[in-house]
């Protein structure tokens, strides 16, 4: 089992959930996070950090978004990794909770 990291993630980035990450899984992108599903050991720490609400178990992604389970294995390799808290994305409020924003994903 792994977390992955949703939609709404995306244009908002913020890293808290990197920091309480045990094994750094997470990886980075232009302007999302993903986590790498061979290297997630399931602990569910960073699911409560974010304030996004973006990260879910992969039995618990919510309908319509199974395509990040796929995208988070993919992108974690070819991102670089992610081990510190960042800030947010310039305009992170402002998209936070906004739908249909896969077609803004910079791979």
């Amino acid at each position: 089992m792994t977390f992955v990291v949703t939609e709404n993630c995306i244009l908002c980035k913020y890293t808290d959930c990197v920091e309480v990450c045990p094994v750094d899984c997470f990886y980075e992108g232009p302007n999302f996070l993903v986590i790498d599903p061979d290297e997630c050991i399931d602990c569910a720490l960073c699911e409560p950090e974010c304030p996004a609400n973006a990260i879910f178990s992969e039995d618990e992604v919510p309908k319509g978004q199974e395509i990040f389970t796929q995208l988070n294995e993919e992108l974690a390799q070819k991102w670089p990794n992610i081990t510190e808290m960042k800030g947010q994305l310039p305009e992170a409020e402002k998209w936070d909770g906004v739908e249909g924003k896969i077609q803004y994903l910079e791979k």
